[in-house]
C-alpha cells in the first residue's frame, strides 16, 4: 500500500504546488514588481483606462503602479498588459494571466475600458452603486488565481435614462452604459421628428394636403406618407440636418407623438395590403434611407405603427420598437404578450431592433411604482429576440429609488444571467448600509402585495390613489412607514446614509400625503377637528410636506412628473388644498346632481365635488371628468341659506388633453328651477402652444351675500384646437371640491 499512496500524495503535492505557483501577487506587503504597460502608439482612451487600473490599485494595495510604453517597459518586472486585441469582436473583453502577467483587453477601445472595470468588480470586488459612492477594499497582499475570462454583452449598446450617467461619466464608465439617451444621433432629430421637419406653421395653411386626413379634413397632427412632395422635403430636411452634423451617425424620421394618423384612400390602401399602418411608414423611411446609405435612419415602431408590415425595412433602417402600453405589475411575457409578438415580428424582418422601454410612473415621478422585479425579465426577453441596443427610459430626474434602479438597470443591460435577488441585497447592503435591510423588506413587501391584485393594471401614466385600496391601503402605509423609520434609526450616526434612506423614502412620504389629501382615514386626513368640531391642520401632514419639501430641495430634486410640475409647486399647491381643507365649507357632504354625462374617473360620481377630498396634479386623483362635453352639476345644499363666495378648482394636463374650461359660471336657486346668475369667471389662462402642460386653477368668485338653496356650476369645455396632437379628437374638463360659504 505504501509504495502506491506515497506516488499519490507527491502527484498531489506537485498538482497544489503547480496551482500555488500560477497565483500571482500584484502587491504583496505593500510593494509591487509589476508594471502596467501599454502599446507604443496606445490611444488616448487607452492611457486613460492606464489611469483608472492604477488609481484604483493604488487605494486597493497603497502602491502606485508605472505606466510604460512596451518600448519602455522594465524586463525585469512583471507586466499587467493593457491593450485592443484585435482578435477580438468590437464588444469583447478579455481578461487572462499568463506567466505571471496579467493581460487586460478588448476588441475596441471602448470595450478595453469595460474590460479594466470589469477586472476591478469581478476580480477584485470592487463596487461602484452611485457617482462617488463606492466600496474598494483595502489589502496589502492583491493575489490572483489563475484568470481566462472572456465575455461578450449580447446588449451592445446600453442606456438607462438617468442623470445619475448623463451628468456623471465615470460613473456610467463604471456601470457600462452610455453618456446619453441618443448616441451617435443628430441632436435635434432623435425621435417624433415629423413636425420638425415640416411645421405646421410653416406649410400647412397654403399645404393641408401634406398632412394626415382624419375624417373629412386635414390636421397636422401626423405627415401623408404617400405624398411625393412631403417626400422629397423630408429628404431635403434630412440632408441639412446631416450637413449641419456631419460627425452623427443616426437621425430619426419618425411620427409625432399621436395616433391620429393619415387616413387618406392611398395611405388606407397602402396600410391595407400591408397589414399595419407601420406599412406607409416604412415604405416612406425605407426612401429616405436608400438616399443616405453610410448613415443610418431610425424610426419607430409604436403605438399604431408597433405591429409589424409586410416590407421589410432597408438594411440602414433602425427599428426603434417601444413597449408603453405594457402593464408593468408583471413582466411583458405575462402580461404584455401582443408586444412580445410585435417584437418577434420585427425580428423576422431585420436584425436592426432598437428596444424602448419604460421603467417609471410619468405622471408621478416620485410615488411608489413596484415593477422592480419586471426589469430583469424583460431585458433577458429583448436579449433574446436579438435586441443589441436597448433604451431603458427611467425618468431621467429623480425618481422613486432612483440610485436602485439606475444601478441594477445598468448591471443587468451589460449581463442579464445575473441574479436578481444577489443584485438587490448588494445594492441595499452596500448603499444603505445597516439601513439596507429594511429597504429591501420594504421592496420585497411592496411588490409581493401588488401581486396580491392580479387585476391591477400598472400604469405608465397611473397615479398612487390607484392603489389605495391594493398595495398603498392605509394598513400597509402605516406598516412601510414604519420600515422608513427603522432604517432611519438604523444609520443614525451617519448622516450622508441617513439622507439616502430619506431620499428612498419619498415615494411613501408622497404617498401618504396623497392618502391624507382623499381623507382615506382619521388619521390620513388633511384636517383635525377639536372637540367644538373647529377644523385645523393635520400637524403630521404639515409635517411630512415639509420633510418632503427639504429633502427634495437638499439633494436638486426639481420635477414631480414627466409634464413639469415642480416639487416647488406641489408644495404650494398642497399648502392651497390644506387651507382650502380648513375653510368652512356648506356645501361639504352634500348631494350633487350632474346635468351632463361624467366620464371614467373618479367612478363618474359627482359626490366626488363635495367629499372634502382635495385632487392633485393627476387627474386620477380626486378629480371629475367629462370628455367631449360641458361640465354642468347641481349642489343642494339642503336648506336655504346665506351664501357670499363659492370657489371651485380645476386641472390641466395638455398633453392629455385636459384643459381649463373657457370660464366658469356660477349660478344660485332656492327650488332647483329658477337660477339666477351670480357671475361668469374667464379663463385667466387661454390655452395656447405655450400653456403649461400641468397646472390647476381656482376659480373664485365673491359676490353680495344672498340665500340660496341650489348652486349650479357651468364650465364649458375647450375644443382641442387644431395645432393641438390630439387634433380632431374631444378634450376634457376636470373640476373638484366645491366650496360655498
Amino acid at each position: 500500500m505504501s509504495k502506491i499512496t506515497l506516488p499519490i500524495c507527491l502527484v498531489l503535492l506537485l498538482i497544489l504546488s503547480a496551482c500555488s505557483g500560477d497565483r500571482i501577487a500584484l502587491v504583496s506587503n505593500g510593494e509591487s514588481n509589476y508594471e502596467i504597460v501599454l502599446a507604443t502608439n496606445a490611444s488616448e482612451s487607452q492611457q486613460e483606462s492606464a489611469k483608472t487600473l492604477q488609481g484604483y490599485l493604488r487605494k486597493i494595495g497603497g502602491v502606485e503602479l508605472g505606466i510604460v510604453t512596451e518600448d519602455s517597459a522594465n524586463q525585469h518586472n512583471k507586466k499587467i498588459s493593457l491593450a485592443t486585441n484585435d482578435a477580438l469582436t468590437p464588444h469583447q473583453i478579455k481578461i487572462q494571466t499568463e506567466n505571471g502577467n496579467l493581460f487586460i483587453s478588448g476588441g475596441s477601445d471602448g470595450a478595453t475600458q469595460n474590460a479594466v472595470y470589469e477586472f476591478l468588480e469581478k476580480f477584485l470586488d470592487c463596487k461602484w452603486y452611485a457617482p462617488k459612492v463606492e466600496d474598494v477594499p483595502k489589502l496589502e497582499t492583491i493575489t490572483l488565481d489563475p484568470i481566462a475570462y472572456t465575455y461578450t454583452p449580447e446588449i451592445t449598446t446600453r442606456t438607462v435614462h438617468s442623470r445619475l450617467f448623463y451628468q456623471n461619466h465615470e460613473f456610467a464608465d463604471q456601470r457600462k452604459v452610455t453618456y446619453e439617451a441618443f448616441p451617435t444621433y443628430v441632436p435635434s432629430a432623435r425621435v417624433h421628428t415629423f413636425h420638425k421637419f415640416m411645421p405646421e406653421e410653416v406649410f400647412y395653411e397654403e399645404h393641408p394636403e401634406y398632412y394626415a386626413l382624419r375624417g373629412d379634413k386635414r390636421l397636422p397632427t401626423q405627415l401623408c406618407l404617400t405624398n411625393q412632395d412631403v417626400l422629397r422635403i423630408v429628404k431635403d430636411s434630412v440632408a441639412a440636418l446631416f450637413d449641419r452634423h456631419p460627425n452623427a451617425a443616426v437621425l430619426s424620421v419618425s411620427q409625432d407623438d399621436n395616433q391620429q394618423y393619415c387616413q387618406c384612400p392611398i395611405c388606407s390602401k397602402v396600410d391595407e395590403a400591408e397589414g399595419s399602418p407601420a406599412g406607409t411608414m416604412i415604405q416612406f423611411v425605407n426612401e429616405v434611407a436608400k438616399a443616405f446609405p453610410e448613415k443610418t435612419i431610425s424610426t419607430l415602431a409604436y403605438q399604431h405603427t408597433r405591429k409589424p408590415p409586410k416590407s421589410k425595412p432597408e438594411e440602414n433602417v433602425l427599428i426603434t420598437l417601444c413597449s408603453i402600453e405594457c402593464d408593468r405589475s408583471a413582466p411583458i411575457l405575462e402580461k404584455c404578450q401582443d408586444f412580445a409578438n410585435d417584437l418577434i415580428g420585427w425580428g423576422k424582418l431585420t436584425d436592426n431592433i432598437r428596444i424602448w422601454d419604460y421603467t417609471t410612473q410619468f405622471t408621478n415621478f416620485l410615488a411608489p411604482f413596484p415593477n422592480i422585479r419586471t426589469i430583469h425579465p424583460n431585458i433577458q426577453l429583448f436579449r433574446d429576440n436579438n435586441a443589441q441596443w436597448v433604451f431603458e427610459q427611467h425618468s431621467n430626474n429623480p425618481s422613486e429609488l432612483f440610485e436602485l434602479r439606475s444601478y441594477i438597470t445598468a448591471k443587468l443591460l451589460w449581463e442579464p444571467n445575473l441574479n436578481f435577488e444577489d443584485l438587490l441585497v448588494e445594492f441595499t447592503d452596500g448603499y444603505y448600509q445597516e439601513a439596507g435591510p429594511f429597504i429591501k423588506q420594504y421592496v420585497d413587501k411592496i411588490h409581493d402585495q401588488l401581486q396580491q391584485h392580479p387585476d391591477f393594471f400598472l400604469f405608465l401614466y397611473g397615479d398612487p390613489s390607484e392603489a389605495f385600496d391594493a398595495y398603498l391601503s392605509p394598513e400597509l402605509l402605516n406598516e412601510y412607514v414604519t420600515l422608513f423609520d427603522s432604517a432611519e434609526k438604523a444609520v443614525a450616526h451617519k448622516p450622508e446614509v441617513v439622507n439616502r434612506v430619506k431620499l428612498a423614502r419619498m415615494g411613501i412620504d408622497y404617498a401618504v400625503l396623497e392618502a391624507s389629501r382623499k381623507n382615506l382615514t382619521e388619521d390620513l386626513s388633511l384636517t383635525v377637528a377639536d372637540s367644538n368640531g373647529m377644523e385645523s391642520i393635520n400637524p403630521m401632514v404639515a409635517m411630512l410636506l415639509d420633510n418632503f419639501s427639504k429633502t427634495a430641495k437638499s439633494n436638486d430634486i426639481t420635477l414631480m412628473n414627466e409634464m413639469g410640475f415642480t416639487v416647488n409647486e406641489y408644495g404650494a399647491n398642497y399648502l392651497s388644498a390644506l387651507e382650502m381643507a380648513k375653510k368652512p365649507n356648506k356645501a361639504k357632504g352634500k348631494t350633487v346632481v350632474t346635468l351632463t354625462k361624467p366620464k371614467k374617473y373618479a367612478g363618474e360620481d359627482p359626490m366626488v365635488l363635495t367629499d372634502g377630498a382635495l385632487g392633485g396634479s393627476s387627474f386620477y386623483a380626486n378629480w371629475l371628468g367629462y370628455e367631449g362635453n360641458n361640465m354642468e352639476v347641481v349642489v343642494d345644499l339642503g336648506k336655504t341659506q346665506p351664501i357670499s363666495s363659492i370657489s371651485m378648482a380645476f386641472l390641466q394636463v395638455t398633453n392629455h388633453v385636459v384643459f381649463f374650461p373657457s370660464r366658469v359660471s356660477y349660478l344660485g336657486s332656492v327650488d332647483n328651477q329658477n337660477f339666477v346668475p351670480l357671475g361668469t369667471l374667464k379663463n385667466p389662462k387661454p390655452l395656447n402652444k405655450k400653456s403649461k402642460v400641468n397646472d390647476i386653477q381656482y376659480f373664485d368668485l365673491d359676490f353680495e351675500p344672498n340665500s340660496y338653496r341650489y348652486i349650479k356650476v357651468i364650465a364649458p369645455n375647450t375644443e382641442t384646437p387644431y395645432w393641438h396632437h390630439a387634433a380632431g379628437l374631444p378634450s376634457w374638463v376636470f373640476a373638484d371640491e366645491i366650496i360655498i360659504d
